[in-house]
């Protein structure tokens, strides 16, 4: 069983279904990629993983624990992160205070885990009193995925976290994402800009209306002519 497992996950919002029997897996340490069209449903699969949308099929497995019927708030505790695509700082609180929040869960002494977030985001340390609404779009990227990485999770979920930003950020960004796999933590990220996520991903999952219509590894998807032509662009 791999270390994320959710099968065949079928649900939506109402009486729609979104998710058609979508099944994503990430293994220890891995970079896990999902991509394709606008309304493919890959955010909505990602907030299905979380817990923020009730499955009527299917089951989600961390670790070998089912927790298909935890709330967000329990799957946090079992080692889940979630950074979402807005509205993923708290403006009017300093970074640091951003940082703080992410620890709310933990009883222990987080110090050491927020040295770790500056050393993995430089800039975070020197803004660390400067209030997160007043920074550029990456630099709030980095607080969000750095106040998901206080609460020391197992899995890190990502949803467009490149979105808004300029290329150089992107690319500064996905380094430190490869950064945070090295360090054993499972990545399971959606991403628009297909091409450049799927050249960092180990696995990588192709959604066509709420289903699997290719999985394979980044490479491997990268090298399909069939993925190459219809999703990145030839």
């Amino acid at each position: 069983m791999s270390f994320l497992d959710a099968s065949e996950m079928t649900g939506g919002y109402g009486a729609a279904d979104i998710l058609h029997g979508c099944t994503l897996k990430v293994e220890k340490g891995q970079i896990a990629v999902i991509v394709g069209p606008n309304g493919a449903g890959k955010s909505t699969a990602m907030k299905a993983v979380f817990g923020m949308l009730r499955l009527r099929g299917g089951r989600v497995t961390l670790d070998g624990e089912d927790i298909t019927a935890l709330s967000p708030q329990e799957r946090v505790k079992k080692g889940m992160g979630f950074v979402p695509q807005v509205n993923n700082v708290f403006p009017t609180m300093s970074v640091e205070e951003n940082l703080e929040m992410g620890a709310f869960i933990r009883a222990d002494d987080f110090r050491d885990t927020m040295d770790q977030v500056y050393e993995l985001f430089p800039i975070l340390r020197e803004k660390r009193h400067q209030n997160a609404g007043e920074l550029s779009g990456g630099q709030r990227q980095q607080v969000a995925v750095g106040r998901a990485l206080m609460t020391k999770p197992k899995l890190l979920m990502l949803d467009e976290p490149t979105a808004g930003v300029s290329p150089i950020v992107m690319d500064e960004l996905f380094d430190r994402i490869i950064e945070v796999a090295r360090t054993g933590i499972s990545i399971l990220m959606v991403e628009q800009n297909a091409r450049q996520a799927l050249e960092i991903a180990d696995q990588g999952y192709v959604l066509v209306q709420g289903a699997n219509k290719y999985t394979d590894t980044g490479a491997a998807l990268m090298a399909d002519p069939e993925v190459r032509r219809t999703f990145l662009g030839g």
